[in-house]
């Protein structure tokens, strides 16, 4: 081989490496959540005796803020101010902050419900800056000056909390002075929309109900999700407060939190539903978003975290956890050296290299969806066969994702900044269609897919076998997502023939692109 053959081999097994001990990892993750789940059950159990006890004196009860930011979001707005009003908490001592940054037909649809739950006795403030610096974490950081609780609940507006949310959290917090946040559990209300929500509710649940519920029990870093999660004010002070030099602002305070010293738990019962994105061009920019701003997290804290006096299981732990995203470039690396690596490697390497590559990648595939089955298992043991029959979708999904993930990756090492694009949401009666803009990802998941299908026949014309069904795979992930996106696109920008009434113009709100 010459030195640039060398070169891509080198490549192809570091890329290999990567995806096996991302891979492994899974099988860790299930290894503490079975070690820890005890734990959790009983912290679960403290908090309804401490409950009880707590809510016989309601007069006893401290100030609870809840914070709502919001940004344009006209079809869901109204959802959850209403579910928030719903909780089960004395008005006089809940305090619901609508963080508002809207320019649109949201502002007075906010101003109309506010104006009614006052009515009805209900502490509610509307709260608007002049611009939107720093978005979301902005938003919830000019927000916390006013706040008046000592605890600050906050729930971005595709959600819905249920009534029971605080007395589930509230009690943990208040007994324990060290911890600074409970984070609750997302579930879904629309996991049965199309293929995309119930492959995205299978992964979601993955995330709660294992690596959460890992984390929390076996004293890792634990991340705060941005929304569905009760915070000691203090702890968001002590470390800092919010800072909107990354896109994930949550993780980013999460982790700052605990690296001030402050602890962070996760209780598995404290649900709270939210709509997942129904379309691919949502989906990808809610993952460009936390792909990128992982990233971006990863760079800014992790030689903190590696410098703290955290054991070295949590300081790998952390490690993985931060630079997720970052498999995502491995993956298209590995899908664009699947063609010359069949050309370049001598024969004498030939088995060893191929059956390598194969391995690695069955390892990265098999891990994450053993841990699918497993939060499938433990939350859903009536019917957790059936969910997992939609595992191939996810696993094509999640692979065809990955141009766009790759480029949210990228620009987080490289540093360069970008505006905050908030995920689309259709609500309860979808109003307001959103604009969306087609990019070059879009092209580039469609060639790949042509790509990895000519060196899928190439395979299996020249007998080499071992790979084929993960370029099947490819192909698909990639030429699904990209033609759904591309579809999706033409769909969005098509004039509205109701565009003459009210709530169903076009959102001035910046375009949602197809990239992210």
């Amino acid at each position: 081989m010459n030195f640039f053959e060398w070169i891509l081999t080198a490549i192809y097994i570091v890329c290999g490496t990567v995806l096996f001990l991302y891979g492994l990892n899974c099988y860790w993750q299930i290894f503490f959540f079975l070690r820890g789940r005890r734990s959790l059950e009983e912290q679960a159990k403290k908090a309804d005796e401490l409950a009880e006890a707590m809510w016989t004196d309601i007069s006893s009860l401290p100030i609870v803020t809840t914070q709502i930011p919001l940004y344009n979001e006209y079809n869901v707005a109204a959802r959850i101010l209403e579910a928030v009003a719903l909780i089960d908490y004395p008005k006089d001592k809940h305090q619901i902050q609508v963080l508002d940054d809207s320019n649109d037909e949201t502002c007075g649809l906010i101003n109309q419900i506010a104006s009614d739950l006052r009515e009805k006795g209900h502490w509610v403030e509307v709260f608007r800056r002049d611009n939107r610096e720093a978005f979301k974490a902005g938003a919830l950081k000019a927000g916390l000056e006013e706040a008046k609780g000592e605890y600050v609940a906050i729930f971005d507006g595709d959600f819905v909390p249920t009534p029971e949310f605080i007395r589930q959290t509230l009690p943990l917090l208040v007994h324990d002075e060290g911890l600074g946040l409970v984070q609750g559990r997302w579930t879904h209300l629309n996991p049965r929309e199309n293929l995309l929500c119930r492959a995205q509710s299978v992964g979601i649940d993955g995330h709660f109900s294992i690596e959460q519920a890992a984390r929390a029990s076996n004293d890792l870093f634990l991340n705060f999700n941005g929304t569905a999660g009760l915070w000691r004010k203090q702890a968001i002070y002590d470390c800092g407060n919010w800072e909107g030099d990354t896109l994930t602002e949550d993780m980013d305070l999460s982790y700052r939190a605990q690296l001030a010293g402050w602890r962070l738990t996760f209780r598995t019962d404290a649900v709270v539903p939210a709509e997942l994105p129904s379309t691919f061009i949502a989906f990808k920019n809610q993952q460009f978003r936390w792909a990128k701003g992982s990233i971006q997290t990863a760079r800014k804290l992790y030689p903190r975290v590696w410098r703290s006096d955290r054991s070295l299981v949590a300081r790998l732990q952390a490690l993985f956890h931060l630079t997720h995203y970052g498999i995502h470039p491995v993956i298209v690396t590995i899908a664009l050296l699947s063609l010359p690596m069949m050309f370049i490697i001598p024969e004498q390497m030939s088995l060893l290299v191929r059956w390598f590559g194969v391995f690695t990648i069955f390892i990265a595939a098999v891990g994450p969806n053993t841990l699918y089955v497993v939060s499938q298992r433990h939350l859903y043991p009536n019917d957790w066969f059936r969910r997992i029959l939609f595992l191939p979708v996810l696993t094509v999904i999640g692979l065809g994702i990955s141009v766009s993930n790759s480029r949210g990756v990228i620009e987080g090492l490289i540093g360069i900044q970008s505006e905050f694009v908030r995920t689309p949401k259709k609500g309860n009666s979808h109003q307001v269609r959103y604009k969306a803009k087609a990019s070059w990802v879009i092209g580039a998941e469609i060639f790949l897919g042509a790509y990895c299908m000519v060196s899928l026949l190439l395979h299996i014309v020249l007998g080499v076998w071992g790979i084929t069904p993960f370029l099947l795979l490819y192909s698909l992930g990639y030429t699904f997502v990209g033609l759904r996106s591309l579809q999706e696109v033409r769909q969005a920008n098509m004039p509205s023939r109701h565009s003459d009434q009210p709530g169903m113009q076009q959102a001035n709100s910046p375009s949602a692109s197809a990239a992210g």
